[in-house]
């Protein structure tokens, strides 16, 4: 690569960091070691950026956010060490509600996907082309997020979930299930993701069990929780999946079928 970019002074550049011609690299930057950042990238103030990460043509990261809420307060945008920012993909930095955007390890963020203010994407999240994260989007680890999906502010994606490609998502997708059709809904556990994880099939029957309860049963879901506590024994999932259910602020999808 040659020297055809420019890079603030104030940035904080790391060790083995490659960067490719008519890139702009803002003051208030920080670039882990090992990076890779191709040509026509900009990174704007309030970026911290781990190490091994790489980042494609195109790509916009730590830009003011979207939202009129904003007034230039101090805020930043964080992507873990590891991951790989593909063509324009566009990741905004925070506003006073949470303070900052997070991309976690090892991510996969395919090209022209856009990461809002405050969202939070946990490690070895895969989003194919082209995916649309409104603000304070949450999505846990191991997600895989299906190419043209538009997902509503404020929804949280599980870990190890699967969303279908062209999704439109405006309700939580609780963690380990794949999410299909439309409306979205639930269409059965993430099987094979779970199994590619490493989970056990002891384990996938667990998760098994709870989701015939909430989406099989015909129960309401206060009271699909209240049979899964009272009948189903404790465990990591049972709890895992409760909470989020309870917890969900947009209420979760139902079932297609």
């Amino acid at each position: 690569m040659s020297n055809f970019y420019k890079v603030s002074p104030d940035a904080k550049i790391g060790n083995n960091v490659q960067i490719g011609d008519f890139s702009t690299i803002y003051e208030d930057v920080e670039i882990g070691d090992n990076c890779v950042i191709y040509g026509n990238v900009t990174i704007f103030p309030g970026a911290r950026i781990g190490s091994g990460v790489t980042i494609f043509p195109g790509a916009v990261i730590s830009a003011v956010p979207q939202d009129l809420k904003f007034h230039g307060e101090e805020t930043y945008a964080y992507i873990g060490d590891g991951t790989t920012l593909r063509e324009c993909v566009t990741v905004n930095r925070g506003t006073a509600s949470k303070g900052k955007t997070v991309v976690g390890k090892n991510c996969l963020i395919m090209a022209y996907n856009h990461i809002a203010h405050d969202c939070k994407i946990g490690d070895r999240v895969i989003m194919s082309n082209a995916c649309q994260l409104a603000g304070e989007v949450q999505v846990d680890d191991a997600a895989v997020i299906g190419g043209g999906s538009l997902i509503h502010q404020f929804c949280h994606l599980g870990r190890n979930i699967m969303l279908q490609g062209g999704a439109l998502v405006n309700k939580d997708i609780p963690p380990f299930v794949k999410a299909a059709r439309e409306p979205i809904s639930y269409v059965g556990l993430n099987s094979v993701g779970l199994h590619r994880n490493h989970f056990t099939d002891e384990e996938i029957k667990q998760i098994s069990d709870i989701y015939r309860i909430i989406y099989l049963s015909d129960l309401n879901v206060t009271n699909a929780v209240k049979v899964i506590l009272d009948t189903l024994p404790e465990t990591e999932f049972r709890n895992e999946i409760v909470d989020f259910v309870i917890n969900s602020g947009r209420g979760i999808i139902r079932s297609a079928i």
